[in-house]
């Protein structure tokens, strides 16, 4: 829920500036040297684009849904107002993004405080065709889906996960925790009756993680090597699933629904990318954008 209290001249100035990081051509100056760097001790045919603009242009695809080849238009146009600028074309745009080492925790704000992470999955259409299609060509289209572990303080992506469809979201609870803990330090994780299960509980307890997992209805207060889960049966039988949500904050594991609802308003429902693994990256940098928004309005 936002503050009262917030400087809204100070937000809306943070919410201009999103549009300036899109336009931040400071890679320029930097070209050569970049380029240098990137080239030392390369065999083959070296590079001739700094990855800093292959960024920006990967970053502008993914927020004005561009094509390839649109995007070539697009920087083709830009270089003739910018000095030094020079325009790769489609193919060498699609390559070098594709290849781009995207790290969450370069975007991430900077805490020295224990954090709780609300984790939670969605999914995402793997085209844009439409129900109607679906339904009247029966045309079977899957879905991707997307598992991320959310900061419930400052609502950015920690880490994430992207599967498909058939991955049950209580598989990818340890991956998602382990990434996390290597860019933040842990002291709670909130999630919902799919990820219930002995070895999430155990997981959580032995790395020195609160599991604050929502159990489900007909579980059975029963240790059976994994003490955590009894405990919380037991707990949440004894409060009511109300009085436990209040008792451990339970209500802040829709933080993570919010920021589902943010990347697919501002991002799209669907990928462009029709290669699994091209996907998985497409996904990332829309992580790493929607976080890099989120830091400036934080600022």
């Amino acid at each position: 829920m936002t503050s009262d209290n917030r400087d809204w001249s100070k937000y809306n100035e943070a919410l201009v500036r999103r549009g300036e990081i899109l336009l931040d051509f400071s890679t320029i100056n930097n070209w050569k040297q970049e380029l240098k760097q990137l080239n030392k001790g390369k065999v083959g045919e070296p590079y001739h684009y700094p990855n800093s603009l292959i960024t920006l242009l990967g970053l502008i695809r993914i927020l004005y849904h561009l094509p390839y080849r649109q995007l070539e238009g697009f920087i083709r146009a830009l270089a003739k107002y910018v000095e030094g600028l020079q325009a790769p074309d489609y193919t060498t745009i699609c390559r070098r993004i594709n290849k781009l080492n995207i790290n969450l925790e370069e975007t991430l704000l900077k805490s020295t405080n224990s954090v709780s992470l609300a984790v939670d999955s969605s999914g995402i259409k793997v085209h844009n065709g439409g129900d109607w299609i679906r339904k009247v060509w029966k045309v079977k289209k899957g879905y991707l889906k997307i598992h991320f572990a959310v900061n419930t303080k400052t609502k950015q992506i920690v880490s994430m996960r992207v599967t498909s469809e058939k991955v049950h979201d209580g598989k990818v609870l340890k991956r998602l925790v382990r990434s996390a803990v290597k860019s933040v330090r842990v002291r709670r994780v909130l999630a919902d009756g799919a990820y219930d299960s002995r070895e999430n509980f155990n997981f959580l307890s032995r790395s020195g993680i609160k599991p604050v997992i929502r159990v489900r209805g007909n579980a059975v207060a029963r240790s059976r090597g994994c003490p955590s889960r009894r405990d919380a049966v037991l707990e949440q039988r004894v409060l009511g699933p109300r009085a436990w949500g209040r008792v451990h904050r339970f209500g802040f594991r829709w933080v993570v629904e919010g920021v589902f609802s943010v990347m697919k308003r501002v991002f799209g429902e669907y990928v462009l990318a029709r290669k699994f693994v091209n996907m998985v990256k497409e996904v990332l940098m829309k992580a790493y954008l929607y976080n890099i928004f989120v830091a400036l309005t934080s600022s």
